[in-house]
Protein backbone atom coordinates (compact mmCIF):
# COMPACT_ATOMS: atom_id res chain seq x y z
CA UNK A 1 0.00 0.00 0.00
CA UNK A 2 1.36 3.57 -1.05
CA UNK A 3 2.30 5.68 1.68
CA UNK A 4 1.06 8.70 0.30
CA UNK A 5 -2.16 8.47 -1.49
CA UNK A 6 -5.18 9.97 -2.59
CA UNK A 7 -8.83 8.02 -3.60
CA UNK A 8 -11.57 9.08 -5.00
CA UNK A 9 -14.72 7.75 -4.52
CA UNK A 10 -18.18 8.16 -6.36
CA UNK A 11 -21.06 6.50 -5.66
CA UNK A 12 -23.18 6.48 -9.22
CA UNK A 13 -26.45 7.88 -10.12
CA UNK A 14 -28.41 9.46 -13.13
CA UNK A 15 -29.58 11.81 -10.80
CA UNK A 16 -27.50 12.19 -7.95
CA UNK A 17 -23.90 10.95 -8.44
CA UNK A 18 -22.13 11.48 -5.26
CA UNK A 19 -18.09 11.75 -4.64
CA UNK A 20 -15.71 12.22 -2.06
CA UNK A 21 -11.84 12.46 -1.96
CA UNK A 22 -9.45 11.06 0.89
CA UNK A 23 -5.67 11.75 1.59
CA UNK A 24 -4.15 8.92 2.80
CA UNK A 25 -0.75 9.46 4.48
CA UNK A 26 0.98 6.23 6.14
CA UNK A 27 -2.42 5.04 8.06
CA UNK A 28 -3.88 8.56 8.42
CA UNK A 29 -6.93 9.55 6.47
CA UNK A 30 -7.65 12.98 5.80
CA UNK A 31 -11.13 14.24 3.76
CA UNK A 32 -10.17 16.64 0.86
CA UNK A 33 -13.60 16.79 -0.79
CA UNK A 34 -17.23 15.45 -0.45
CA UNK A 35 -19.90 16.46 -2.72
CA UNK A 36 -22.40 15.76 -5.38
CA UNK A 37 -23.27 15.92 -8.71
CA UNK A 38 -27.02 17.04 -9.37
CA UNK A 39 -28.59 15.72 -12.73
CA UNK A 40 -32.17 16.14 -12.19
CA UNK A 41 -32.69 18.89 -14.24
CA UNK A 42 -30.66 17.68 -16.81
CA UNK A 43 -32.74 16.44 -20.03
CA UNK A 44 -32.20 13.29 -21.58
CA UNK A 45 -30.13 10.09 -20.21
CA UNK A 46 -26.56 10.71 -22.62
CA UNK A 47 -26.60 14.19 -21.95
CA UNK A 48 -26.55 12.91 -17.60
CA UNK A 49 -24.34 10.45 -18.95
CA UNK A 50 -21.69 12.93 -20.50
CA UNK A 51 -21.92 15.27 -17.23
CA UNK A 52 -20.81 12.46 -15.32
CA UNK A 53 -17.87 11.91 -17.15
CA UNK A 54 -16.93 15.63 -17.52
CA UNK A 55 -17.52 15.65 -13.63
CA UNK A 56 -15.25 12.51 -13.09
CA UNK A 57 -12.27 13.83 -15.25
CA UNK A 58 -12.36 17.28 -13.81
CA UNK A 59 -12.01 15.82 -10.36
CA UNK A 60 -9.88 13.93 -11.21
CA UNK A 61 -7.90 16.45 -12.94
CA UNK A 62 -7.92 18.99 -9.72
CA UNK A 63 -7.28 16.40 -7.21
CA UNK A 64 -4.63 13.79 -8.84
CA UNK A 65 -6.13 10.70 -7.43
CA UNK A 66 -4.19 7.63 -7.70
CA UNK A 67 -7.27 5.28 -7.14
CA UNK A 68 -11.03 5.21 -8.12
CA UNK A 69 -13.24 3.26 -5.73
CA UNK A 70 -16.86 2.76 -7.21
CA UNK A 71 -19.92 1.50 -5.68
CA UNK A 72 -21.03 -1.58 -7.61
CA UNK A 73 -24.95 -1.18 -8.69
CA UNK A 74 -27.21 -3.54 -6.66
CA UNK A 75 -30.07 -5.75 -8.01
CA UNK A 76 -33.21 -4.31 -8.02
CA UNK A 77 -36.32 -5.28 -9.28
CA UNK A 78 -36.82 -2.36 -11.75
CA UNK A 79 -34.92 -3.77 -14.99
CA UNK A 80 -34.48 0.52 -16.70
CA UNK A 81 -33.13 1.79 -13.34
CA UNK A 82 -30.33 -0.77 -13.19
CA UNK A 83 -29.63 -0.43 -16.34
CA UNK A 84 -29.41 3.80 -15.87
CA UNK A 85 -27.50 3.08 -13.10
CA UNK A 86 -24.98 0.56 -14.76
CA UNK A 87 -24.36 3.24 -17.45
CA UNK A 88 -23.53 5.72 -14.83
CA UNK A 89 -21.11 3.84 -13.28
CA UNK A 90 -19.29 2.52 -16.44
CA UNK A 91 -19.10 6.46 -17.20
CA UNK A 92 -17.20 7.12 -14.47
CA UNK A 93 -15.43 4.47 -14.92
CA UNK A 94 -14.57 4.84 -18.71
CA UNK A 95 -13.67 8.68 -17.11
CA UNK A 96 -10.65 7.38 -14.88
CA UNK A 97 -9.77 4.75 -17.29
CA UNK A 98 -9.08 7.68 -20.02
CA UNK A 99 -7.40 9.45 -17.01
CA UNK A 100 -5.25 6.35 -16.20
CA UNK A 101 -6.90 5.90 -13.21
CA UNK A 102 -7.25 2.34 -11.39
CA UNK A 103 -10.35 1.23 -10.57
CA UNK A 104 -11.80 -0.69 -7.64
CA UNK A 105 -15.08 -2.01 -7.40
CA UNK A 106 -17.05 -2.76 -4.18
CA UNK A 107 -20.78 -3.76 -3.41
CA UNK A 108 -22.64 -1.68 -1.60
CA UNK A 109 -22.79 -4.14 1.28
CA UNK A 110 -19.23 -4.07 1.53
CA UNK A 111 -19.18 -1.12 1.77
CA UNK A 112 -21.27 -0.56 4.64
CA UNK A 113 -19.70 -3.50 6.36
CA UNK A 114 -16.30 -1.95 6.01
CA UNK A 115 -17.50 1.63 7.15
CA UNK A 116 -20.01 0.26 9.76
CA UNK A 117 -19.69 -3.25 10.72
CA UNK A 118 -23.21 -4.01 9.37
CA UNK A 119 -23.63 -4.54 5.79
CA UNK A 120 -27.08 -3.78 6.08
CA UNK A 121 -26.41 -0.40 7.33
CA UNK A 122 -28.28 2.87 6.83
CA UNK A 123 -26.97 5.87 5.14
CA UNK A 124 -27.57 7.51 8.07
CA UNK A 125 -25.47 5.07 10.42
CA UNK A 126 -23.12 5.37 7.23
CA UNK A 127 -22.55 9.30 7.21
CA UNK A 128 -22.87 9.32 11.01
CA UNK A 129 -19.59 6.87 11.06
CA UNK A 130 -17.80 8.65 8.43
CA UNK A 131 -18.17 11.39 10.47
CA UNK A 132 -16.71 9.93 13.30
CA UNK A 133 -13.74 8.36 11.30
CA UNK A 134 -12.96 11.54 9.10
CA UNK A 135 -13.84 14.17 12.01
CA UNK A 136 -16.13 16.65 9.77
CA UNK A 137 -19.30 17.93 11.14
CA UNK A 138 -21.50 19.46 8.65
CA UNK A 139 -23.89 16.40 7.31
CA UNK A 140 -23.89 16.75 3.56
CA UNK A 141 -27.13 17.67 2.09
CA UNK A 142 -27.15 14.50 0.22
CA UNK A 143 -26.34 11.38 1.43
CA UNK A 144 -24.73 10.51 -1.84
CA UNK A 145 -22.33 11.88 -1.27
CA UNK A 146 -21.26 10.24 1.90
CA UNK A 147 -21.63 7.00 -0.13
CA UNK A 148 -18.82 8.39 -2.26
CA UNK A 149 -16.95 9.01 0.32
CA UNK A 150 -18.27 5.70 1.75
CA UNK A 151 -16.34 4.02 -1.04
CA UNK A 152 -13.13 5.68 -1.13
CA UNK A 153 -12.62 5.08 2.69
CA UNK A 154 -13.76 1.27 2.05
CA UNK A 155 -10.83 0.97 -0.53
CA UNK A 156 -8.66 2.67 1.93
CA UNK A 157 -9.19 -0.07 4.59
CA UNK A 158 -9.41 -3.08 2.32
CA UNK A 159 -6.24 -1.94 1.30
CA UNK A 160 -4.76 -2.34 4.61
CA UNK A 161 -5.19 -5.81 4.45
CA UNK A 162 -3.19 -6.15 0.90
CA UNK A 163 0.51 -8.17 0.77
CA UNK A 164 3.16 -6.06 2.75
CA UNK A 165 5.03 -4.87 -0.43
CA UNK A 166 2.08 -2.43 -1.31
CA UNK A 167 0.98 -4.91 -4.61
CA UNK A 168 -2.20 -5.84 -5.06
CA UNK A 169 -3.66 -8.91 -7.27
CA UNK A 170 -6.22 -9.56 -9.27
CA UNK A 171 -7.08 -13.13 -7.45
CA UNK A 172 -5.14 -15.93 -6.09
CA UNK A 173 -3.80 -16.93 -9.67
CA UNK A 174 -2.20 -13.87 -9.94
CA UNK A 175 -0.91 -13.67 -6.15
CA UNK A 176 0.77 -17.20 -7.07
CA UNK A 177 2.13 -16.41 -10.20
CA UNK A 178 4.25 -13.59 -8.99
CA UNK A 179 5.15 -15.25 -5.46
CA UNK A 180 5.80 -18.50 -6.59
CA UNK A 181 7.89 -19.42 -2.80
CA UNK A 182 4.77 -18.47 -0.79
CA UNK A 183 3.06 -21.63 -2.20
CA UNK A 184 2.53 -24.47 0.31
Amino acid sequence: MSADKVVLGIDPGTTVMGYGLIHVKASKMELLSIGVLQLQKVEGHPLKLKKIFDRTVGLIKEYKPDELAVEAPFFGKNVQSMLKLGRAQGVAIAAALHMNIPIFEYSPKKIKQSITGNGNASKEQVAAMLQSILSFTEKPEYLDATDGLAAAVCHHFQGKGTVANGKSYSGWKNFITENPKRKA
